[in-house]
Parts: C-alpha cells; structure tokens; sequence
C-alpha cells in the first residue's frame, strides 16, 4: 500500500504540476498563458483535481511509512511525520494558488474594476507563487527523503541500500531551498530523485518487506 501510494502521489503531482502547467503556461506570455487556460478549462480542472488527489495520497503514503517505520526509532520517525505534515499543508496550498488563476481569469462582478492586461498579469502572478509553494513543498519533501533514508538503513527488515538512495534523493530535492540554484542542477536533481524514489516505489510494491524481521524489531523495540 504505501509503494502504491508513493507510486500514486507522484504520478498525480506530476501530471498537475508539470504536465498540466507545462502545456498551459507560456513564459513571459501572460496574455497567451491566460488564453490557454481559458480555452483548456477542462485539462486545468484536471490537474487541480489532480494536485488535491495527490495531497491525500501523500498523507496516507507518509502514515503508512511512518507505521513501517517506527519501531527503528520513533522519535526521529515522529519528526519525520511533522516534517511531511508541513509538506502536505504546503503541497495543499498550491492547489489554493493552481484554482486562483482561473477564478480571476473567469471574472465576475467583483472583479470588474480590473483591465484584461491586470486580471492576465495576476493571474500569472498566482502561477508563480504556486511554483514558490511546491519549490517549499518539495524542500519538506527532501528533509523527510533523508530522516527516512536513515531510518531504512537502520532498520532490519529493508535493504540499506534503499535508505542510502533515499537520503540522496532528499538531500537533491533540498537545493530548492533556492530555487535558482535548483533549476540550473534540475537535471542533477530529477536523475537523483529517480535513482532513489524508484527503486524504494518498486520494491515495496514487489517485494514488501521482510515481515519475520520486522516483528523481531518490533519485539526489541
């Protein structure tokens, strides 16, 4: 279940964050962003519906680790929790942010002060700061890849190689603490992020974990 999960989550942030938004928005085009989204209403709520789907799925794969992963040391698990528990709030307001745009863009009397030019510019403001908001997201992310990469190196009943991946896939996604630096080293960041995210989806999906172990663990614990 959490394999599934994880699996899940990322392929729903993806298709709203990236796809989505990738097709949508033109760079420096605020006016031809704002058409877009006008003409692919469908595609956008999409993605939105999307990007809330992956915030429920990212609160259960992280409970679900969490009941994993306990037993190797609760605290350091408990603070994962935490860490990712702010991830999710943050990973839900880009959903608030990812709505906007199409709400100011739709108009209404409240808005009706507004010129074209203004609602096209504020709405690709609201684009922007959901992009600050997954940039922080994703910076949670990487703090609970590592807490939890440890954990999986130090339990019994995981591969330790699995938890090494992980801690440098989270330590890759936590260069968005500035966020110019990660889009120059993005190709560094994604090949890394593959390399430890995959591997650990495929093998809780395939193989599980070894349960004899994890309860001797448990019974230490």
């Amino acid at each position: 279940m959490a394999g599934v999960c994880q699996l899940l989550e990322a392929i729903t942030a993806t298709f709203g964050q990236v796809i989505v938004l990738g097709k949508l928005v033109v760079s420096g085009d605020a006016a031809a962003t704002s058409a877009n989204i006008l003409e692919h209403q469908h595609l956008y709520w999409w993605g939105f519906a999307a990007s809330i789907l992956a915030v429920l799925l990212n609160l259960v794969w992280i409970f679900l680790m969490y009941e994993l992963l306990k037993i190797v040391n609760r605290r350091i698990s408990i603070v994962a929790i935490l860490v990712m528990l702010m991830g999710c709030a943050m990973l839900a307001v880009t959903a608030l942010f990812y709505l906007a745009p199409l709400v100011i863009l739709q108009g209404g009397a409240a808005l009706s002060s507004f010129t074209t030019a203004q609602l096209q510019a504020l709405a690709v403001a609201f684009l922007r700061l959901n992009t600050y908001a997954f940039d922080m997201h994703t910076v949670f992310f990487g703090v609970w890849c590592v807490l939890t990469g440890y954990l999986i190196f130090k339990s019994r009943f995981l591969p330790r190689v699995l938890g090494i991946l992980l801690m440098v896939s989270g330590l890759a996604w936590m260069l968005y603490f500035s966020p110019p630096l990660a889009v120059h080293l993005f190709p560094f960041i994604a090949a890394a992020s593959a390399i430890g995210e995959i591997p650990l989806e495929l093998w809780l999906i395939v193989f599980g974990l070894n349960e004899a172990r994890w309860k001797e663990q448990a019974t230490l614990a």
